[in-house]
C-alpha cells in the first residue's frame, strides 16, 4: 500500500504498582517525568506525549515535585502532554459500572484542572471489556477508544478500526492495538543504520490490518522513559519509506483524521475473547478472591450507603460531605488499577490495597454516622447537656428507591455500666439494668415484637464533637422484627418498650419461618441440608426442586495469578467425615442453622443458612478456613438446565453467556477459561424453572454444558507468573513469589439463592430488586444517646418497568441531587421519579453531569417523567 500516513504516538505504559510497590515505581517515574518535561520544552518538534490515559500519574508526580505544576499545566493546555480520561487504568470488569463512572469523573476533574482531557477512552492493558464500554465513553462525551486484550483472532476481527456498539446502541470508533500491543514501536531507533531492520516487522502487521490510510504507531512500553528523539525518528522513517507520510501526533488527532471517509467494521457485545491473538488473562477474576470481595463491599457501602445518605442530608440542610466522599472515592478508585484489583501483583501491592480499603471503610463509617445524625437532627453534644435521660431510638433507612417493609435485622445496645478511662476522679460510675425483654414502638405508637437472634456483653463508645468519648459496657443484642413500610430512600424511627411479646405477633404460624430438623421453610420455599453438605431447595410456589446446591468442592490449581491451570491427574474433593449441624435461630421471623465440615483436611467450611419469613431467598454465609496451597475451592449448584445460557450481571445491565466448550489444542497461545465475571447475580432459567445466585458485588462463576453453576470461593496460588503452564506457555509477568495469594486462613463469602422464572428474568428489574433485598436491606442505626429526633421527610421513588436504580449522589458541582437509573430491558421504558416534597427543577444530563436538558415538572413539582431507551443509562439532576 502507498499513500499511507503513519501517526507516531510517543507514550509510556506505567503500571503504578505491580511486581514492585507503588513507592518504588513512583520514585522511578519522577525521573521519567523530569526528563520528559525537559524534552518537550526543549524541542517543539516533539509535539506530544501520551501519559497512559490516567491522571493519577500526574498526581503522583506533583506530590513529589509540586514545583513543576506550572510546567505540567502549560504542556497539558497546549496539547503537548495528553492526560486522562481515566483517573487510573482500571480492570474494567471487577469494579461496578458506578465504580467506573467515578473513575472517569475523577479523571475528568483532574484533567480539567490541569488544562484539558484526552477525549479518547484509552484501555491498552485491561483484561477484557464489558459491553457497556461504548456507553461509558459516550456518557462522558468521548467518541473514540483504544483496546488490546479481549478482541482479535476470530473471523471478522482482522482489521484495526471498528465501530463498537453498546447495549444502548451508542457507538464509539475503536482502534484495536496489534498483536504486539502498545509496545509495537518501542524499539524503533533514531539511527539510520539500525532502523531499516527494525521498521519492517512493525510496518508489516500494521499495514496488513489497516482499514484506511491513517495508521498509529505507538512508541513506548511498560515503565519506559520517553523515546529520546521522536522527531529524528520521524525524519528517518520518511527517508526510509518515501511513499508514506509520517507525523508526530496526538492520539485524538489520529482519530480525527482516520474517521474521515473510513468504514470501520461493526462490533457489538463484551470483549473477552482474544485467545488466538493476545493473552486475555481472564484467570485473574478468581485470584485473591477475598480481596476482591472486600473491594466490592467497600464500593457498595460507599456508593449505596454513604453517598446517598450524604446527598440526602445535605438536601435536608446538613453538612456538605463531598470533600470526604471524594477522599474515599480516590482511595477506592486507586484500588481499581488493573494489576492491583486483578490480584496479579506482588504481596506488597495486595497489602497496600488492603490498607486503602481500611481507609475507605473508616471514611464511609464517618460519613454514614454524620449524615444519619443530620437527617434525624440528632446532636450528641446537645443530648449530653439535657437533664432528662436519653430516649434510645432505632432509626430505619431504606436504601432502595421504592417503598419497603417486612423482616429486617438490626443491632441495639443496652447500657450496663460506665467504663472509666483515665485517672480515678470524683466521677461515680453509673450502672444500668442491661438487657431486659423488650419490643419496639413506632413513631405512631404501634408495638412491634422482636425476635432476639444473639446477645452478648461488649463495649460501646459514644462520641461527640465537644466532649470526651463516653465508653460503656453494654449488652449487644441482635434482633429481627417486621419493619413498617418505609418510603423510597426514606426514614422511620422506633423506640424501646420493656416487656416481652411474641415475635410473630398476631400472624398465623404459616406466615413465619420454621425449623424442622435440618430443614428451614416458609410460605414460599423449603431448604434442607443434605448428607453431602449441599442444600435441597423446594419452590413451594412452582413445585420445582433443586438438589445438592452450594456443595463445596476442592480441586488443584497449578497456575499463577494470571491463569488457572489444572494439575495433571487432578481429582475433586468434597465433604468428608461428619457434618456438624447447629440451630442458630428458630423463627418465627428468621430461621437459621449452621453446618461445619472439612474437605481433605485442606479446607474447613462453616455454612450458615438463613431464611426470612417473608422472602423467597435463601441467604448463606460461607466461612472458608484455607489450610493448603495450590488449589481452588468452589461451590456447585446443579440447575438441571443443560443447553441453556447463563445470564450474569454486568456494568449497567446483564449479559447472556453459553457454556465454554473448546478443544485446548485449537488455542496454543492461551487456553480459554471456562469461568466468567459477574456482578450481583448469575441466573439460569427456562420457563418456570430457574435459579439465581446473588452476591454483594463481583464474583467469578462457571456455567457448564450439563447445567451446573460453580461459584469460585478462592484460588490459592503462590507465584505472580509461571512460564511452564500448558494453559499459557510463557511468563505473563515477572517471576515473584506471592505467598499471600495462597489466601491462607479464614475468609467469608456471602451469597443468596432464589428460584426464579423466565418472566422474572425478562422483567429486567426483578433480579436487581431481589439483590437489593439481600444486600441493601432496610438499615437500622441505633442511637442510644438520642433525645427528641425529627427525621427528615424523605420520599423518593423510581417508577417504570425494567428500570434499575444505579446511583443517588451529590452533584459534582453546585447543590443538585443526582439520580441515576438504567433500563435493564430490550424495551423502551416510561419512567418517573416521584418525590414526597416539591422539587424546584430537573435536568437530564450525561453521567459526567454535563449536556443539560430541562425536564418538565408535574404534579406540583413532585413528579419528573422521562423515557429510557433500551439499556439506556438515565441521569437526572434535581434541585
Amino acid at each position: 500500500m502507498t499513500g499511507l500516513i503513519f501517526h507516531l504516538i510517543p507514550h509510556t505504559h506505567w503500571d503504578r504498582e505491580w511486581y514492585l510497590p507503588r513507592a518504588a515505581l513512583q520514585a522511578r517515574f519522577v525521573g521519567v517525568m523530569d526528563d520528559l518535561i525537559e524534552r518537550l520544552q526543549a524541542d517543539p518538534a516533539y509535539r506530544s506525549f501520551l501519559l497512559d490515559g490516567q491522571t493519577v500519574l500526574v498526581e503522583d508526580y506533583l506530590r513529589v515535585r509540586p514545583d513543576r505544576e506550572g510546567d505540567v499545566r502549560t504542556l497539558v493546555k497546549t496539547g503537548r502532554l495528553q492526560v486522562g480520561p481515566w483517573y487510573v487504568l482500571p480492570d474494567e470488569q471487577i469494579p461496578s459500572g458506578e465504580g467506573l463512572v467515578r473513575n472517569l469523573l475523577l479523571g475528568a476533574a483532574d484533567a480539567e484542572r490541569l488544562g484539558g482531557r484526552l477525549d479518547v477512552l484509552y484501555s491498552p492493558d485491561a483484561f477484557g471489556h464489558p459491553p457497556a464500554w461504548p456507553t461509558l465513553a459516550r456518557e462522558f462525551g468521548i467518541r473514540y477508544g483504544v483496546v488490546w486484550r479481549g478482541l482479535g483472532g476470530e473471523a471478522g476481527q482482522e482489521r484495526d478500526l471498528y465501530r463498537w456498539r453498546g447495549l444502548d446502541e451508542k457507538e464509539v470508533v475503536l482502534w484495536h492495538l496489534p498483536r504486539a500491543g502498545y509496545e509495537i514501536g518501542a524499539a524503533l531507533p533514531a539511527d539510520a543504520e539500525r532502523l531499516f531492520a527494525a521498521w519492517a516487522p512493525v510496518r508489516g502487521p500494521l499495514v496488513q490490518r489497516a482499514t484506511g490510510k491513517h495508521i498509529p504507531v505507538f512508541i513506548g512500553a511498560d515503565h519506559h522513559a520517553a523515546h529520546p528523539d521522536v522527531p529524528r525518528l520521524r525524519d528517518l522513517l520518511a527517508e526510509l519509506d518515501p511513499q508514506s507520510a509520517f507525523r508526530v501526533s496526538r492520539l485524538d488527532e489520529f482519530f480525527q483524521a482516520a474517521v474521515d471517509g473510513a468504514k470501520p467494521a461493526p462490533l457489538a457485545g463484551e470483549l473477552r475473547w482474544s485467545y488466538r491473538y493476545a493473552w486475555t488473562l481472564q484467570g485473574v477474576h478468581g485470584t485473591r478472591a477475598p480481596l476482591k470481595r472486600r473491594y466490592s463491599a467497600a464500593e457498595l457501602a460507599l456508593g449505596r450507603l454513604a453517598e446517598p445518605l450524604a446527598a440526602l442530608a445535605r438536601r435536608a440542610g446538613g453538612r456538605d460531605r463531598r470533600p470526604v466522599l471524594e477522599l474515599a472515592w480516590r482511595a477506592l478508585v486507586r484500588s481499581q488499577f488493573h494489576d492491583a484489583i486483578g490480584g496479579c501483583a506482588s504481596d506488597d501491592v495486595a497489602r497496600a490495597v488492603e490498607s486503602r480499603l481500611t481507609s475507605v471503610e473508616a471514611l464511609v463509617g464517618e460519613v454514614v454516622r454524620g449524615s444519619v445524625r443530620d437527617l434525624v437532627h440528632h446532636d450528641p453534644d446537645a443530648a449530653r447537656s439535657l437533664a432528662a435521660p436519653p430516649s434510645p431510638t432505632l432509626v430505619l433507612w431504606n436504601p432502595a428507591a421504592r417503598p419497603r417493609r417486612g423482616v429486617m435485622i438490626a443491632d441495639v445496645t443496652l447500657f450496663r455500666r460506665d467504663v472509666p478511662v483515665g485517672p480515678a476522679g470524683e466521677r461515680v460510675p453509673r450502672h444500668g439494668q442491661g438487657y431486659r425483654p423488650f419490643a419496639l414502638v413506632t413513631s405512631d405508637g404501634h408495638t412491634v415484637p422482636v425476635q432476639v437472634l444473639d446477645r452478648r456483653v461488649g463495649t460501646e463508645r459514644l462520641d461527640a464533637a465537644h466532649h470526651y468519648p463516653d465508653q460503656d459496657e453494654v449488652d449487644e443484642v441482635r434482633i429481627a422484627f417486621r419493619a413498617p413500610s418505609v418510603p423510597g430512600l426514606g426514614l422511620a424511627s422506633a423506640g424501646l418498650t420493656v416487656g416481652a411479646t411474641a415475635a410473630g405477633g398476631a400472624r398465623p404460624a404459616a406466615e413465619g419461618a420454621l425449623v424442622k430438623g435440618r430443614s428451614l421453610l416458609n410460605h414460599w420455599i423449603e431448604v434442607a441440608l443434605e448428607p453431602t453438605g449441599g442444600l435441597g431447595l423446594h419452590d413451594r410456589r412452582s413445585g420445582q426442586r433443586f438438589a445438592d446446591l452450594l456443595r463445596i468442592e476442592d480441586g488443584g490449581d497449578a497456575g499463577d495469578t494470571y491463569s488457572y491451570c489444572p494439575p495433571t491427574g487432578d481429582r475433586l474433593g468434597r465433604a468428608s467425615g461428619p457434618i456438624k449441624v447447629r440451630r442458630l435461630a428458630a423463627g418465627p421471623l428468621v430461621a437459621a442453622f449452621e453446618a461445619r465440615f472439612e474437605i481433605r483436611r485442606r479446607v474447613g467450611i462453616r455454612l450458615v443458612v438463613i431464611l426470612y419469613a417473608d422472602s423467597p431467598m435463601v441467604r448463606c454465609i460461607i466461612d472458608v478456613d484455607n489450610r493448603a496451597p495450590w488449589h481452588r475451592v468452589r461451590a456447585r449448584l446443579p440447575t438441571g438446565l443443560a443447553g441453556a445460557s447463563a445470564v450474569a450481571g454486568t456494568a449497567f445491565g446483564a449479559v447472556a453467556r453459553p457454556p465454554v466448550a473448546i478443544d485446548p489444542a485449537d488455542y496454543p497461545l492461551e487456553t480459554p477459561v471456562r469461568t466468567a465475571p459477574a456482578h450481583g447475580f448469575v441466573a439460569a432459567v427456562s420457563g418456570a424453572r430457574g435459579l439465581a445466585v446473588f452476591a454483594p458485588g463481583f464474583f467469578e462463576y462457571e456455567w457448564t454444558p450439563r447445567g451446573d453453576l460453580l461459584v469460585t470461593l478462592l484460588r490459592a496460588v503462590g507465584e505472580l507468573s509461571r512460564s511452564d503452564l500448558p494453559t499459557r506457555p510463557g511468563h505473563a509477568g515477572w517471576s515473584v513469589a506471592t505467598p499471600l495469594a495462597q489466601c491462607p486462613g479464614s475468609s467469608r463469602v456471602e451469597l443468596a439463592v432464589a428460584p426464579v422464572s423466565q418472566a422474572e428474568l425478562e422483567r429486567g428489574d426483578a433480579l436487581p430488586s431481589l439483590w437489593e433485598d439481600a444486600f441493601l436491606p432496610l438499615r437500622g442505626f441505633w442511637l442510644r444517646d438520642a433525645a427528641q429526633l425529627a427525621p427528615a421527610p424523605v420520599d423518593i421513588t423510581l417508577e417504570g418497568s425494567g428500570l434499575v436504580l444505579s446511583a443517588v449522589k451529590p452533584a459534582q458541582q453546585g447543590s443538585p441531587l443526582v439520580l441515576r437509573c438504567y433500563n435493564a430491558t430490550d424495551r423502551k421504558a416510561a419512567g418517573a421519579w416521584r418525590f414526597g416534597e416539591t422539587v424546584k427543577s430537573a435536568h437530564r444530563v450525561r453521567a459526567d453531569e454535563r449536556e443539560s436538558v430541562a425536564l418538565v415538572l408535574e404534579g406540583r413539582g413532585k413528579t419528573v417523567r422521562f423515557v429510557a431507551e433500551p439499556h439506556e443509562v438515565v441521569t437526572i439532576l434535581v434541585t
